[in-house]
């Protein structure tokens, strides 16, 4: 049974400056909802009860988010705001969240070793907090499925078309069955023609606790940061990992075209805005 799972947040959100100066990127909120949030409910919906949130500076908006804030709730219930009240206040009930700092930003896998002791020797999920993942079945929930078949570490991979696959971490692997593969390696933003696959690694893993093992072992690669892929590229050549092909959206929030055309498709999956955000969009597309 997993109920851990480790959110990294500790990068400065470069991209969203000015922005993300003094907010998390984590924080830029999907419509109304800051983007870590979702990331969280994902978790929570996925039987997961504890979360380690792993920081860094800046990041103080993260931890006042999902703690309570009474003089807001006397607020709210003197006004009679009773629908916000419950909002917030299911904010700081959803799981038992820590926080960690990532005292230097050097890479993913650093990010990740941050939460060891925290982990111990449980297997325990690992979930980018810039990243959203919609699906009918939480996708967090499908690779918990495929650990407690294979009791073997799964990452989750999305189909991404071929011509832009020098973008990603592609696997190399084998169908087993569903929609289940069986790594053999991965390779780094390859060449078009080389790549083995079309399958990318898209920001939701669980691991076991050895993961730690190879980490210890990684070397400095570009920007004197520890990559997680390098990490998985040694451990697969020991024991077996499996990734999980899943069925639905990615929204990578991590560029500012990307975020806002986020914010457009959540919120025209609101009832209250999808009428008028539709007919806007509408006049738009007329006056372009």
């Amino acid at each position: 049974m997993i109920n851990k799972a480790v959110i990294p947040a500790a990068g400065f959100g470069t991209r969203f400056l000015p922005a993300s100066k003094s907010q998390p990127k984590e924080m830029l909120p999907i419509v109304d909802t800051p983007t870590i949030q979702y990331v969280v409910e994902e978790a929570v919906n996925s039987g997961i009860t504890d979360i380690l949130m792993v920081i860094g500076k800046g990041k103080r908006a993260i931890e006042e988010h999902f703690d309570r804030n009474f003089e807001l709730e006397f607020e709210l219930e003197q006004k009679d705001k009773l629908k916000e009240l419950d909002a917030i206040k299911r904010i700081s009930d959803m799981a038992n969240i820590h926080f960690v700092w990532q005292k230097e930003l050097k890479g993913l896998a650093d990010a990740i070793y941050c939460a060891k002791c925290h982990v111990g020797n449980e297997p325990f999920a690992v979930m980018l907090g810039d990243t959203i993942l919609n699906s009918k079945i939480p996708v967090t929930k499908q690779l918990i499925k495929v650990f407690e078949r294979y009791q073997e570490s799964v990452v989750v991979l999305e189909e991404v078309e071929r011509t832009k696959v020098s973008r990603y971490g592609i696997m190399d692997g084998n169908l087993i069955e569903g929609d289940t593969y069986l790594v053999k390696d991965f390779v780094e933003k390859p060449a078009v023609k080389k790549a083995p696959s079309n399958l990318a690694i898209a920001g939701r893993y669980v691991f076991t606790s050895e993961i730690f093992d190879y980490i210890e072992k990684l070397k400095p690669g570009k920007n004197g940061e520890l990559q997680i892929t390098d990490a998985m590229r040694m451990m697969v050549s020991d024991r077996a990992m499996y990734g999980l092909k899943f069925n639905g959206k990615r929204f990578d929030i991590g560029n500012k075209l990307d975020f806002l055309k986020t914010n457009i498709e959540f919120a025209l999956k609101r009832p209250d805005m999808k009428k008028q955000l539709t007919a806007y969009l509408k006049q738009l597309a007329e006056e372009i």
